[in-house]
């Protein structure tokens, strides 16, 4: 649309004919990437559609609470931690995960910010195809981190896309817009060709093995035909952009007649499974949806595999040479971490929240309605890092911390090979070491990698900014991954990890741009809003590619500027409260 009043004027019209779902997300794109908007709410999507993230009981009594009980005198309805599943099913030791609600809102947030169908001005973002690959290859790191906590093995990859899943998973959400629950997905289901002539959508299990297959071709050839006939060498430092793209697909995937639509169409698939041809009039499934798709396992099974596609074309890159990993002169003495009062030992435990409800309720809201819901959260720490300088004047240097179980799922300590796809990334940040001894300091809530719960569950009513440019980052400043979840369950005996700290040279990673006054606190998983990506170095690094030759294990992999110190991640089975609301 040209101007506001157009974008006003066909936002009322498209309002009552398009479902609430679509029509929210096109606005929401529009407002968050329009020039002229930038200045105008985008609401946290949980206020809009709370049915997407609570259980379908509250809504009942979510409706009596504002009928019935004045506002001074209501209570926080509370959401309980176990209600999709029992402990008869091994996955739902992962619910607290799956299910949280920071975690889907970051989900939903990224795909929002790097929405892959659009005007091209919105989707052609800086490094997109790689940020994609990297922020979901992190997300897997991270869940297989939460298996090993919980005593499972790693997710097995979705690779057999004939064979039964054997996983079930029931959401217990009902739809208030289409007024219908979401559809379960039953055990030992199998994927079938679809026909789903009403969603315009009829697809054969062939046409994902054939795009599979180009894909394979591809990172194995080095070369892409791009659908104007011209090769394109998938670089060094390029090609994983690509990659990203083709394998999503977005637009910016040079060719989709031959490398087709993998990662979106193995979820419509996964969505449909249980009425692939439409015989039942049920809708997709939990997993169609970006607001609600990490909720269900499957989800992790085909990133699993999406991810390894991945890895297979880091495998063709060169390996780092020491060269490229070291920063001459500068070396790491010691690391620690302190909390609460104890050394080397993260604590986590459950926190009870509130969020308010009323703006997404399907009746005339009478003020506040808040659920209670509870998750996980670690006791706040700090980094303390010796960095010893014995260069010929001051540096400056990038700061890289990663966290990693210490062994795998048997007990045994990690090959590299499978360790480097282990790690988490906790933060990165810019150090300046002046010649001598430096110790840096650093508090976990400055994470690159979260952003705090008050912006996760952002309230426009009582913390809007004042406009221009100040709300156009608040926007986007949704996206990010939730603070309370920056540190994995660990264990009630605690589980040993492996804490990387890394620095690097500043001069090989710096970017060359004005952010001054912009949001980035959350930029490693989601960039910073129209800028360039703000670490040069290929997102992951130094654990994006394989070891060097001679590297079996983290120490072998060592260098000077690098150090690994043991940690324990403690977990008290006890609930932290909130303060009751006057």
């Amino acid at each position: 649309m040209r101007n506001v009043d157009d974008l006003l004027s066909v936002a009322v019209y498209a309002r009552e004919r398009v479902n609430p779902y679509l029509f929210n997300y096109a606005l929401s794109v529009a407002l968050l990437h329009r020039p002229d908007t930038q200045d105008l709410d985008l609401p946290s999507f949980i206020r809009s559609f709370p049915d997407k993230y609570v259980d379908a009981k509250v809504f009942s009594q979510a409706r009596e609470e504002a009928v019935v009980v004045p506002e001074n005198s209501r209570m926080p309805i509370e959401i309980p931690k176990d209600y999709t599943a029992s402990d008869l099913e091994t996955e739902h030791r992962l619910a607290y995960f799956r299910e949280d609600i920071g975690v889907n809102l970051h989900h939903w947030h990224w795909h929002l910010v790097y929405p892959f169908e659009a005007a091209r001005e919105v989707v052609n973002k800086n490094r997109r195809g790689e940020l994609f690959y990297y922020m979901h290859e992190q997300i897997m790191a991270r869940y297989n981190f939460e298996r090993l906590a919980n005593k499972l093995k790693r997710v097995e990859r979705f690779i057999d896309w004939k064979s039964e899943i054997t996983e079930a998973y029931f959401p217990k959400l009902d739809s208030l817009v289409a007024s219908r629950s979401w559809p379960a997905r039953v055990a030992n289901q199998r994927l079938n060709n679809l026909r789903r002539e009403v969603d315009q959508i009829v697809l054969d299990i062939d046409d994902l093995e054939r795009w599979r297959d180009k894909i394979f071709e591809a990172i194995n050839s080095g070369v892409v035909r791009s659908d104007k006939g011209k090769d394109i060498q998938l670089t060094e430092f390029e090609g994983i952009d690509i990659l990203g793209n083709m394998i999503e697909s977005s637009i910016l995937s040079p060719n989709r007649a031959v490398y087709g639509d993998l990662h979106n169409m193995g979820h419509v698939f996964l969505s449909y499974i249980h009425d692939p041809d439409h015989r039942h009039l049920e809708s997709f499934g939990v997993i169609g949806d970006s607001a609600t798709a990490m909720r269900d396992p499957i989800f992790y099974r085909w990133h699993a595999y999406i991810d390894d596609i991945f890895q297979k074309f880091k495998s063709t890159l060169p390996r780092y040479p020491v060269n490229q990993l070291n920063y001459p002169g500068i070396s790491i003495d010691a690391v620690a971490i302190e909390s609460d009062g104890k050394k080397n030992t993260l604590q986590t435990l459950w926190q009870q929240s509130d969020v308010d409800l009323s703006r997404g309720m399907d009746f005339q809201p009478r003020g506040a309605v808040f659920v209670r819901f509870t998750h996980l959260q670690h006791i706040p720490f700090t980094y303390k890092i010796t960095v010893n300088n014995e260069s010929n004047g001051n540096r400056q240097g990038t700061c890289r911390i990663f966290l990693s179980p210490k062994h795998d799922e048997r007990g045994n300590p990690w090959l590299f090979r499978d360790q480097r796809l282990m790690f988490t990334e906790l933060d990165k940040f810019k150090v300046n070491l002046k010649q001598g001894k430096n110790t840096v300091t650093r508090a976990s809530t400055q994470s690159s990698v979260t952003i705090p719960f008050e912006r996760t569950f952002r309230d426009l009513d009582t913390s809007r900014p004042e406009g221009g440019d100040q709300l156009a980052q608040f926007n986007f400043c949704g996206c990010g991954w939730p603070q309370h979840m920056l540190i994995p369950k660990g264990s009630p005996e605690g589980m040993e990890c492996q804490l990387f700290v890394m620095i690097s040279n500043f001069a090989d990673d710096k970017v060359d741009q004005n952010i001054d006054g912009i949001c980035n606190d959350a930029d490693s998983f989601c960039g910073i809003k129209d800028k360039l990506y703000p670490d040069r170095r290929s997102m992951g690094y130094p654990f994006d590619r394989q070891a060097r030759d001679g590297v079996e294990t983290l120490p072998q992999f060592l260098t000077p500027n690098m150090r690994v110190q043991d940690v324990t991640i403690k977990f008290t089975n006890r609930t932290f409260k909130p303060r009751e609301r006057n």
